[in-house]
């Protein structure tokens, strides 16, 4: 497993194939090699090759399709879910760590308190072992790289995030379109707020004791993404 996350962060820590990587995750649909070529002004081979990497890590996964326009079936592109799984130590204990979520959220105001720390310290442990991995210092880092630095945790997580750092008001705006805990947080709302702790553990390794408000949450009626806002930072 450990080998497994070593590997997502060597693919991330690419400039281009992140910006491919977080395209991709914006545009919430397939996308095609030669997209990804017109777009950042590569050769396809070189697209290819981006895509490729993400694809081995199952960041992505492809399929063929055929366009109507004859010729060849075109190779498409979109995001996996199972980057998902990497929430955990190792995938042997994926169904072990739902059984105790789900157990802690069970347990009433004690149980709940105990997921949000959980997740919290999950969070913050996570992104700092990111960092130490490609050798980033947050006290080196103006607030624009430590965002961006979040934005690629989030990634690796399959968390299809969108954040955006504010210069004028020193503000972040947050969303995410994939929960790491969707089956089963969308039955108890307590998961969501562990889950909500975690993104907050992930800021708070960057930018110290600050603390994210939620806007809307997906599992709302008629919210698409979780949205999230930080105080000053």
């Amino acid at each position: 497993m450990e080998q497994q996350t070593l590997k997502i962060t060597g693919v991330l820590s690419d400039p281009t194939r992140f910006s491919i990587y977080q395209y991709v995750s914006r545009q919430h649909r397939d996308v095609t090699v030669q997209e990804i070529a017109d777009t950042f002004e590569i050769h396809a081979n070189v697209a290819r090759l981006h895509l490729t990497k993400l694809e081995d890590v199952n960041m992505l996964v492809s399929d063929t399709k055929k366009t109507g326009k004859g010729g060849r079936p075109s190779r498409f592109y979109r995001l996996s879910d199972e980057v998902v799984s990497l929430q955990f130590p190792s995938r042997d204990y994926q169904r072990l760590s739902e059984i105790a979520i789900q157990t802690l959220a069970s347990l009433g105001e004690k149980g709940e308190q105990a997921l949000i720390e959980t997740g919290r310290t999950f969070g913050f442990e996570t992104a700092k072992e990111f960092a130490e991995n490609l050798n980033y210092n947050p006290r080196l880092m103006n607030p624009e790289e430590k965002t961006e630095v979040i934005q690629k945790i989030a990634l690796s997580q399959g968390l299809n995030p969108e954040i955006n750092y504010n210069n004028e008001t020193n503000e972040i705006s947050f969303r995410i379109f994939n929960c790491t805990y969707k089956e089963i947080a969308q039955h108890r709302r307590g998961i969501c707020k562990m889950h909500h702790a975690l993104i907050n553990g992930i800021f708070s390794y960057f930018f110290g004791d600050i603390k994210l408000k939620e806007e809307a949450n997906m599992f709302a009626r008629n919210a698409a993404p979780c949205m999230y806002t930080t105080v000053t930072v």
